[in-house]
């Protein structure tokens, strides 16, 4: 591997990982169980204790279930930082951790939502740690490699994936941010 090939891999690796060190996992430390739930609209989406939701579609495993609607409705409704968490740990790394680097199955099917904050985080940290270890390992190679049939563009390279995953991963925990400081700035 040249020079050139092994600073591609880094500069995906660094978007992100820059990114989370420096932006988000700071600005996430302390966030409580009532922001994690925090609905500012009425019948906003989220992940709750089953039997408690009245979402079309409640996915997941254990004692908690994020809400869905397979119709993908018009207007999408709002989504709780809970939601938000949920879809970035499950569907966005760990499903891809699974499918591209050796970790556990994963699925929205699948995944044991959290129920807390504190839980919710600790999943986020340990999908991270995965995702990068596998971006890393990828090499120049690898990042040419297409995607597989896992992917809705199996022939476009893993590149493309990694942008894409990093595109979600800064998108909604920019989401997630504005929503605790929508929080803490909301008359109650």
């Amino acid at each position: 591997m040249d020079a050139h090939e092994s600073a591609w891999n880094e500069a995906l690796c660094t978007q992100w990982e820059f990114h989370w060190t420096h932006l988000v996992r700071k600005r996430l430390d302390g966030l409580t169980d009532e922001e994690y739930s925090w609905s500012p609209v009425p019948d906003a989406w989220g992940v709750r204790p089953v039997g408690t939701s009245t979402a079309p579609v409640r996915l997941g495993t254990g004692r908690f279930r994020i809400d869905y609607d397979p119709r993908g409705p018009e207007p999408a409704p709002f989504t709780t930082i809970a939601w938000r968490l949920g879809h970035l740990i499950a569907g966005v790394l760990a499903a891809r951790n699974a499918e591209h680097f050796g970790a556990p199955a994963a699925s929205y099917e699948s995944w044991e939502y959290a129920g807390t904050a504190a839980e919710a985080l600790g999943q986020l940290d340990a999908q991270v740690a995965l995702w990068l270890d596998g971006v890393r390992g990828l090499g120049d190679a690898g990042l040419r490699r297409p995607m597989g049939e896992a992917e809705p563009f199996p022939d476009a390279p893993m590149a493309d994936l990694v942008l894409h995953v990093h595109r979600e991963l800064i998108h909604h925990t920019a989401e997630v941010c504005l929503l605790r400081d929508l929080l803490l700035h909301n008359p109650r």
